[in-house]
């Protein structure tokens, strides 16, 4: 049976799409599993043993359809659930299943503060969509494999090769990341030494957090590729981050891992860390949070109460343990 697995976008969406992908390959006798998405996030497939080939969406539609078609599948599952991928179904004409994306629903909860959404991970609303093909959840996390053959020494100084908390400072929207001086003062309660990571976007941060703290703190945001990033991450002996892709992969790892929420909710887009022995998801209960549900560039009221009223002790106690 030759089938492919759709999902165009974002980063945390297509991570948590590999334990579909996992399920199909192992599940299904003799079965050829394909995944298409966006040439941007084709890293995230790199390597992975349960792919056979990698499609990646082309600028115009119809030259993706042509790709689709030639390839003669059998089955679509289809984890996007958009126009494109209608569009995809419609003109191929190949059988397919649809994830349930439930767009009212998060609507409704996010514009009047409701809880219409259940709490049930993304994994498993995926994972209906494939049900239809006789597979189940296996219960395991979602996978990742880095490219590269990375060594600590390489990456990091000798004060932090021993054992590190990997804190990944980086996200997209303002309103998912914890203000700088918060940071500093988390960080003066943790007792191993502490690697940040994220992009160029945060490196300035990163240098101002370790000014203020000193060699307990080595600044890899914006000097180590994801790559290399995903590998430090594998390394930690624990990890606090933000709703962003680098802590999603995390769960890839047996890390124990800090997830803190600020504007969001991981309950809202299902989110919350998957399969992950050890965790603590931080956040705190207000009534204008979420505010939305990807992030915004500032906080509409001002006071940024869902970063600033998290419980330093709380994570620090977490990670010291």
């Amino acid at each position: 049976m030759k089938i492919l697995v759709i999902r165009f976008s974002s980063m945390g969406d297509i991570i948590y799409t590999t334990p579909i992908v996992r399920c199909l390959k192992k599940q299904i006798p003799g079965a050829e599993v394909h995944f298409i998405t966006k040439p941007a996030f084709k890293y995230i497939y790199d390597n992975n043993p349960y792919v056979d080939k990698l499609l990646l969406l082309k600028p115009n539609l119809s030259d993706t359809i042509a790709d689709i078609k030639a390839e003669g599948y059998d089955h679509i599952v289809d984890l996007h659930n958009n126009l494109r991928t209608a569009t995809i179904k419609l003109r191929t004409g190949i059988k397919s299943s649809t994830y349930k994306k439930q767009t009212i629903r998060k609507w409704l909860s996010l514009t009047f503060n409701l809880k219409l959404v259940p709490p049930v991970h993304l994994v498993d609303r995926y994972m209906l969509a494939a049900s239809v093909l006789g597979v189940v959840n296996d219960n395991q996390p979602i996978d990742y494999y880095t490219r590269g053959d990375h060594q600590l020494d390489k990456l990091l100084p000798a004060s932090h090769q021993n054992g590190y908390v990997a804190f990944v400072i980086g996200a997209t929207h303002f309103t998912k990341r914890m203000p700088n001086e918060k940071i500093i003062n988390l960080c003066r309660q943790i007792n191993l030494p502490i690697v940040l990571l994220g992009g160029n976007d945060v490196k300035g941060n990163g240098e101002m957090i370790k000014q203020a703290l000193g060699n307990n703190i080595y600044n890899a945001c914006g000097v180590t590729s994801l790559d290399e990033s995903v590998f430090l991450v594998s390394r930690a002996t624990k990890l606090i981050g933000f709703d962003t892709g680098l802590t999603h992969i995390a769960e890839a790892f047996k890390v124990p891992i800090v997830s803190v929420w600020g504007g969001t909710v991981p309950e809202l887009l299902g989110v919350q860390p998957y399969k992950v022995n050890e965790v603590l998801v931080a956040g705190v209960e207000l009534p204008c949070r979420p505010c939305s549900k990807f992030g915004l560039p500032a906080c509409p009221l001002g006071h940024f109460k869902c970063m600033y009223d998290i419980a330093n002790n709380e994570i620090a106690d977490f990670i010291n343990a």
